[in-house]
């Protein structure tokens, strides 16, 4: 990898852009979605960005429990991130479906099904700090090398 590749791939694991989708929860997962953006967590001190195009995402946070109704527009929301990208499921809900997971309902868990989950956050709903450690963990292997690996 040239000296030009790592310096590109540095910057942006510095700068992290994220997009959130709720594919149909109680919100309180996205309630601690937005506290990460207040005074208290501020997580643009850490170089992330939320963003509601998913065109301008490196990484996209999926909240709720997965119905069938979301399945075409998920993965229409997930092949509009340009690559490198990861996704990350936020709460109980998408990882085991948690209380909407009931005989003869529509939930459908888990998210991981449906698009490539790098990494799960358990709670309902989770911390903040969880999520932006998350986040924050995943963004140097996103970029690790990737100009390298598009050659």
């Amino acid at each position: 990898m040239s000296f030009l590749q790592s310096i590109k791939n540095s910057v942006r694991s510095k700068s992290i852009h994220v997009s959130y989708v709720n594919v149909g929860s109680c919100n309180g997962c996205d309630i601690e979605v937005l506290a990460m953006l207040a005074p208290r967590y501020d997580i643009e001190q850490y170089g992330i960005y939320v963003h509601n195009n998913p065109r301008e995402a490196d990484v996209l946070l999926v909240t709720g429990a997965f119905t069938p109704q979301w399945e075409d527009k998920l993965k229409s929301i997930w092949d509009k991130i340009p690559e490198p990208k990861v996704a990350i499921a936020i709460g109980n809900c998408p990882i085991s479906g948690c209380v909407f997971n009931r005989r003869g309902s529509y939930v459908d868990p888990p998210v991981a099904k449906h698009i490539p989950i790098a990494a799960e956050v358990p709670g309902c709903p989770p911390r903040p700090t969880e999520i932006l450690n998350a986040v924050l963990s995943l963004a140097p292997l996103v970029f690790k090398d990737y100009e390298e690996k598009q050659s």
